[in-house]
């Protein structure tokens, strides 16, 4: 049959009005589907793939915290067992030609190299809290008036614990710094004043190259066996990464907060370059039965050393607040175990002092 041209002309008319109202048109088919969401979101947050989440929540911790049958020691009456000494000024301000790092307690560290200054999950506060008249208190004195920092280049953030995102020492560094932080935390930064051109916000695998005055410093979102909430309604939303930082031919990489899997840690270590410094947290592990899903013991921090290949690695979330039920001390001497065990060279995973400043070689 035979289709003059006024009829070819309506029914590309019809056709073309159609992709307004159906999604079924001719040229709708041909649409290709959206990118398939990576496995580790869910509809309203982020999940871990090699553990089921337990549903623990506030009150099955207090529950376990003081009705428990585990004997929590007094972190305070053996804050003895930290070793500390003041930051000296001198090292951080004129810092050596080789990469160093600071230790300021808990999860926060000073990582220099060649003038570029990142900071590790700052928290200044006395309290590992919302509160400034209860939550977890530090135990151990500060090492360093803040306000004599260098000049903070880069701040990463691992999740958004208390004690990894601390809102007074976020808007201490809010005017200098740039923020690295997973998805879902830039929001909270822009809430309490951060201007959003400083916060790059990362899903796990994500980089960027740092290109503020020149500075040779890229940075690496990683995965990590962890969990979020700043409320008792918010589990899960906001996502949580390890970090690989690159400061010119020096490659750090920083655990933040995590369990142990035998999965990602291995897929991190075959798909970055050779870490020269990990930081792996050793402490807030007891009782195990409760911790055990997020966060690692010092043999697992072992495991985790060797399976990213890890030329050094320094313990760190241990000796500053009382977050578990282990002594303050106990996270060194199950290291200097652990290491044994595992047969590694007693220098290739250590402790400091808090404040001390090493020098990498």
């Amino acid at each position: 049959m035979f289709i003059g041209r006024s009829h070819l002309n309506f029914s590309w008319l019809v056709c073309v009005l159609s992709l307004s109202l159906l999604s079924t048109s001719c040229v709708a088919q041909e649409q290709i589907p959206e990118k398939p969401s990576p496995e580790h979101h869910t509809s309203d947050g982020f999940k871990n793939l090699h553990i089921d989440d337990p549903e623990k929540s506030f009150f099955d911790f207090m529950r376990m915290r003081f009705f428990g049958d585990e004997e929590w020691a007094d972190h305070a009456a053996l804050a003895d067992q930290v070793p500390t000494q003041q930051v000296d000024l001198d090292s951080i301000l004129k810092p050596a030609e080789e990469p160093q790092i600071t230790w300021l307690g808990h999860s926060t560290f000073l990582i220099q190299h060649k003038k570029v200054n990142v900071l590790t999950d700052p928290i200044f506060s006395d309290r590992a809290s919302p509160f400034s008249f209860t939550g977890p208190e530090r135990y151990v004195p500060h090492v360093i008036d803040y306000t004599q920092l260098p000049k903070i280049d880069a701040v990463v953030i691992s999740h958004n614990h208390y004690d990894h995102l601390d809102e007074a020492s976020i808007l201490m560094l809010a005017e200098s710094a740039y923020f690295y932080v997973p998805l879902g935390i830039k929001d909270w930064l822009v809430d309490i004043g951060v201007d959003a051109t400083r916060v790059n916000e990362f899903d796990w695998w994500e980089t960027k190259k740092f290109d503020e005055q020149s500075m040779d410093l890229t940075i690496q979102a990683l995965p990590s066996q962890h969990w979020s909430a700043r409320g008792l309604g918010d589990r899960f939303e906001t996502l949580w990464a390890s970090w690989s930082i690159t400061i010119f031919d020096t490659h750090f990489w920083f655990a933040g907060d995590t369990g142990y899997n035998p999965v990602q840690f291995k897929q991190i270590g075959e798909r970055i370059a050779s870490v020269d410094l990990a930081l792996i947290p050793i402490g807030a592990y007891a009782p195990r039965w409760f911790m055990q899903h997020y966060h690692v013991n010092p043999a697992e921090a072992v495991k985790i050393h060797q399976d990213i290949g890890a030329e050094m690695s320094i313990g760190m979330h241990w000796g500053t607040f009382p977050l578990t039920a282990e002594e303050p001390s106990a996270p060194v001497i199950e290291l200097e175990k652990a290491k044994k065990s595992a047969k590694i060279n007693t220098q290739a995973f250590i402790s400091m002092v808090i404040g001390q400043t090493l020098v990498i070689p």
